[in-house]
């Protein structure tokens, strides 16, 4: 379908009609925020760590490259810049919607089910040791050889939440979205060849890749844990962003399915409007037609002249919904 400008559908004008329109679907992101804080309240699973296991876990205790906090900004703040500068040149409030709504389920599924397998899995950290035993003085139940922790117990919950990576997975779900919108607003694979397009788009991974390699260089995560955070991350992005939108590759792909869907409706009314018209005006022309004037047993108006007013009506309702 090419591309129509429908006219000033903007957030004063449309925002608030958009927003009722899809009210379960921010109620359902509400309860996705609820259910992740609970998550990272409970007591992660405690893995059995042997002695024998200790010795791969005795990386240092690092901070991170990339902090905590800095992950919203890579994952939600910046895609959303990009969404805002897009509508501001378009002015098309579906589409700000529906990239917004996408980019948050996105991130907000993702992190769910990564703190949900984090509690699952329990898996220990490679700087655990450290974290067990902040003194290097290590103690094992004399029986099994369990590691017993001296450590703070805040930080030895957190040393159970290695798989998956959390920062990966939240990096890859957000510009991962972002790499989708770009491709689609640029029409990277319009066929044309444009390998710069491709760069463009390429760049929200890059960063989100080395957000991951970030996480293996601090010792917080192993090499699997970032990995199957990537994985995750790309997977919900993908699935949430063809939620809203066409792919990329679609002749369709530069709009959200909600633009395409109030363009039929809008033509659709056009359509109806037009063909009423017409009706009214046939059954007028058949009443002039059949109502005799000054006592003459025929119309002033000829069959002829009825017929050429009905096909230029005609006409002109089928460019009106061409154009």
């Amino acid at each position: 379908m090419p591309e129509v400008q429908l006219g000033a559908h903007t957030i004063r004008s449309h925002g608030v009609a958009v927003a009722r329109l899809h009210m379960r679907d921010w109620l359902s992101l509400v309860l996705l925020v609820v259910i992740d804080l609970i998550l990272n309240f409970i007591e992660p699973f405690h893995r059995f760590v042997g002695e024998g296991m200790m010795i791969d876990l005795r990386y240092p205790l690092k901070g991170n490259t990339v902090p905590f906090w800095a992950v919203p900004i890579l994952g939600i703040l910046l895609p959303f810049i990009v969404i805002l500068i897009y509508y501001f040149i378009r002015r098309d409030v579906y589409d700000l919607h529906q990239a917004v709504l996408g980019l948050l389920f996105s991130v907000l599924i993702t992190a769910v089910i990564t703190d949900a397998i984090k509690d699952g899995v329990g898996r220990p950290r490679p700087d655990f040791f450290w974290r067990c035993f902040p003194d290097g003085k290590a103690v094992f139940d004399p029986v099994t050889r369990k590691v017993l922790c001296t450590g703070i117990k805040s930080v030895i919950k957190e040393g159970h939440k290695s798989f998956p990576s959390g920062h990966t997975s939240w990096s890859f779900a957000g510009l991962g979205f972002l790499a989708w919108y770009l491709s689609g607003k640029f029409r990277a694979f319009d066929h044309r060849g444009h390998v710069a397009k491709l760069c463009i788009v390429f760049m929200p991974i890059l960063l989100a890749v080395l957000v991951g390699v970030s996480r293996v260089d601090d010792y917080w995560h192993h090499w699997q844990d970032v990995f199957a955070g990537g994985l995750l991350g790309m997977t919900i992005a993908s699935f949430c962003y063809l939620q809203f939108f066409p792919p990329p590759y679609d002749v369709d792909g530069w709009g959200p399915h909600a633009y395409f869907q109030t363009l039929r409706e809008s033509l659709n009314e056009s359509s109806t409007t037009n063909a009423n018209s017409l009706n009214v005006l046939q059954s007028e022309l058949t009443s002039a037609y059949m109502r005799p004037q000054h006592g003459l047993g025929i119309s002033e108006i000829s069959t002829r002249d009825s017929r050429s007013m009905l096909d230029a009506l005609e006409n002109g309702r089928r460019l009106e919904i061409l154009n």
